[in-house]
């Protein structure tokens, strides 16, 4: 076996903390701890739950679901409106922990990231330790509790992570990969929404064991360039890296009507507002699209999106406001109403496919 040939294996952590926002806030208010708390708007508003704690999710709230059916669900059930500044601050707290151990960090959102502890800075060496003093570091010194996921790469660790929340730490080591993937029911696969576990199902395959049965080809016919993803990954094999400096795929803002409208002077005048929002979040990252996206959705909660690319990067709210009412136009939505606008900006870099080789991998202790 040459070494040129021969890779170790990495060790990922996924953390992914326990009802972020709401636990923040049950941290802070302490008369709302072992209650349900929901977090996003009114329970009258048209807004939707950012996040349910644990207490609200025994009546079967989730996220993104109406702040009126969660309502309905449970009456009794505390409503407040996100504290972004205090869930960043806190989330600046957590990332301080983790670069005490390594400073290979990919941050999915406020409340998760990835870490690469296959040479972690303490020389621990152990990543189930290193997730066990990150939990105990994030629970001691902020009052709050992550769930974590070990294994040798971001797809199973991100899994493991959400297999015995709250506060859980599960290790899926490259033995026990095989069958893991095997035995787990296609929704639960990272990457596969209800569409295409729907579409999966009607296709007989229900589990990570039938999706196997297919070879690369039939799943690339089936489901496009996602069919080798899932090829690879129902295999355990995902050679992603831990990217520590990812960057930013697209910056975007929306928001809901006071009421469902087909008013074309109320959806400009939101339009312009977005506009302006999405303006100051490229400027604070300096950056500039090349793609604009509108996404409009209905009364019917069923939802349209309408793209526009240029030759060029734009970043100005004049700019992006003028585009985003010309894909309106072009929607041709005719007597519909709509119930929520929103804005992306995309393609900051050009991506670059980057083909690994193929090698063996030595073990060594987790």
């Amino acid at each position: 076996m040459s070494e040129d040939n021969t890779r170790v294996l990495r060790k990922i952590i996924h953390i992914d903390m326990d009802a972020f926002y709401a636990s923040v806030e049950q941290r802070d208010f302490p008369e709302y701890r072992g209650k349900p708390l929901v977090v996003g708007g009114k329970p009258d508003s048209r807004g939707v739950v950012a996040t349910a704690s644990y207490e609200a999710r025994q009546y079967g709230i989730k996220s993104a679901m109406s702040c009126s059916k969660a309502y309905q669900l449970c009456p009794t059930a505390i409503f407040v409106y996100p504290r972004f500044d205090a869930y960043t601050s806190v989330s600046r707290s957590i990332r301080e922990i983790f670069h005490r151990y390594t400073d290979i960090i990919e941050p999915l959102s406020l409340d998760e990231a990835y870490l690469d502890v296959t040479e972690d800075k303490l020389g621990i060496g152990s990543a189930i330790d290193i997730a066990k003093s990150i939990k105990d570091d994030i629970k001691n010194e902020l009052n709050l509790t992550a769930s974590a996921g070990v294994s040798i790469n971001k797809f199973v660790a991100k899994i493991a992570s959400d297999m015995n929340k709250p506060d859980g730490l599960t290790f899926i080591g490259p033995s026990k990969i095989k069958a893991f993937m095997e035995k787990l029911p296609v929704e639960k696969f990272f990457g596969i929404g209800k569409v295409t576990a729907a579409r999966m199902k009607s296709m007989q395959i229900i589990t990570g064991a039938d999706l196997k049965k297919l070879s690369e080809a039939q799943l690339i016919a089936q489901f496009g360039k996602s069919g080798k993803f899932y090829y690879k990954v129902v295999r355990g094999i995902d050679e992603r890296p831990v990217q520590s400096n990812r960057e930013t795929k697209s910056v975007g803002a929306e928001d809901t009507l006071s009421e469902d409208t087909n008013d074309e002077s109320v959806m400009h005048s939101l339009l312009h507002q977005i506009s302006e929002t999405v303006a100051n979040r490229l400027e604070k990252h300096k950056l500039s699209g090349k793609t604009v996206t509108l996404k409009i959705k209905f009364e019917d909660f069923k939802q349209i999106t309408r793209s526009r690319s240029f030759a060029f990067p734009i970043n100005k709210a004049a700019q992006i406001y003028l585009e985003a009412i010309q894909l309106l136009k072009e929607a041709d939505i005719g007597f519909k109403k709509v119930r929520l606008l929103g804005i992306t900006l995309s393609r900051f870099y050009d991506d670059v496919a980057r083909e690994k080789p193929e090698s063996n991998q030595l073990e060594f202790e987790f």
